[in-house]
């Protein structure tokens, strides 16, 4: 068998491995949630377990213990105490979603009719007409997409599992993270063994560089946006601000969908300047802090994932697997970038490219 013929096999055998990870993983999306945030849960973890082994002479395993004994009592109180009063403000956001709608466009009408009696050579029921006929069918993809996230996400996988299922899975994990490593790494073939662990360390550097530090932006605004819109006095200003700094890890889509839902509310509660000038100002602060300091400072400028490609990565696993696409998107993401700027270094030396 000559080297054509072997090659040709590697690449059908990796080809064949893809497809059939990713055929399970679509098949199985519905109940691998939990196992998925164990997996990231032990890889978040991971550096502060070796810090702890190596500083304090301690087992794999007694440093596992200790980490996840604190991680638990830091996050338990905060899943039940801050998870029911989200669902609640949630349902009670969705449960008045219509009424909103319907206050903001009636609101909208009136400075329409306001407009005219300035500007009455204008026409403008043509603009009122679309707004009572198209103002509540513009917003149902969006709802359409929120639905199927949640949907594909929790079919069969609830919170209860979440809870009892992800931190057994994260100890395991972190406890035999460097077998599981290595393991990994021993079925690579010793001729590219040099190559895997470089596009490693490169994929590595990517997803903790962004992943940890767009975490502590997500926590920081969400926590900005919610005191501002709560100084406000915005109703469900805690939780529209919330859910502002949760959905930035998807860039500009958490600012703009967070600004447009404080919009609807303030419209349609108050529906004056000075509060509507708030909202903006907040709005506006907290994407001037995000942009110039917050992203520089803890997720970097040089992670080699561009904001479109993290944009199109969330949305579209949000779409194909919904709350477990999204939370796998980054990676996935990072290992296609990590390999096409290899295929695309491996071109620019090639004959192809150097040929005259």
């Amino acid at each position: 068998m000559n080297k054509t013929e072997v090659s040709q096999q590697r690449y059908l055998l990796i080809f064949g491995v893809l497809l059939f990870c990713g055929a399970m993983l679509y098949l199985l999306r519905s109940v691998l949630l939990p196992f998925v945030v164990g997996i990231f849960a032990a890889y978040f973890l991971d550096p502060l377990v070796n810090r702890l082994a190596k500083r304090n002479q301690l087992s794999r395993t007694l440093a596992t213990i200790a980490v996840m004994s604190l991680f638990l009592l830091i996050m338990l109180p905060l899943v039940v105490l801050l998870g029911s009063a989200a669902v609640s403000q949630v349902a009670d956001f969705m449960g008045n979603l219509p009424q909103y709608l319907s206050g903001f466009g009636a609101k909208v009408q009136t400075w329409v009719h306001q407009l005219q009696e300035y500007l009455p050579m204008l026409n403008f029921e043509n603009v009122e007409q679309a707004l009572q006929e198209n103002f509540g069918e513009s917003f149902k993809p969006a709802l359409k997409l929120l639905r199927g996230i949640l949907s594909n996400g929790f079919a069969f996988v609830n919170v209860l599992s979440l809870l009892l299922i992800s931190p057994v899975v994260a100890f395991y994990m972190l406890r035999d993270w460097p077998k599981f490593t290595q393991k990994l790494m021993d079925l690579v073939p010793k001729k590219h063994k040099k190559l895997v662990q470089d596009g490693a360390r490169q994929i590595n550097r990517i997803i903790s560089g962004y992943l940890r530090g767009q975490m502590l932006v997500c926590i920081i605004l969400g926590s900005f946006y919610s005191l501002g819109l709560w100084l406000v006095g915005l109703d469900l200003g805690l939780i529209v601000g919330f859910l502002a700094g949760v959905i930035s890890f998807i860039p500009y889509v958490g600012s703009i969908s967070g600004f447009l839902m404080a919009m609807v509310l303030v419209i349609t509660q108050y529906g004056t300047l000075p509060k509507i000038a708030a909202v903006v100002i907040v709005f506006g602060i907290g994407q001037f802090l995000e942009g110039n300091f917050l992203t520089p400072k803890l997720v970097g400028e040089n992670i080699g994932l561009h904001p479109v490609w993290v944009m199109f990565a969330l949305l579209s696993g949000g779409v194909l697997l919904g709350l477990l696409g999204m939370i796998i998107a980054v990676p996935v993401a990072a290992c296609i970038g990590v390999f096409l700027r290899y295929l695309l270094e491996n071109y620019k030396h090639s004959r192809i490219y150097l040929e005259r």
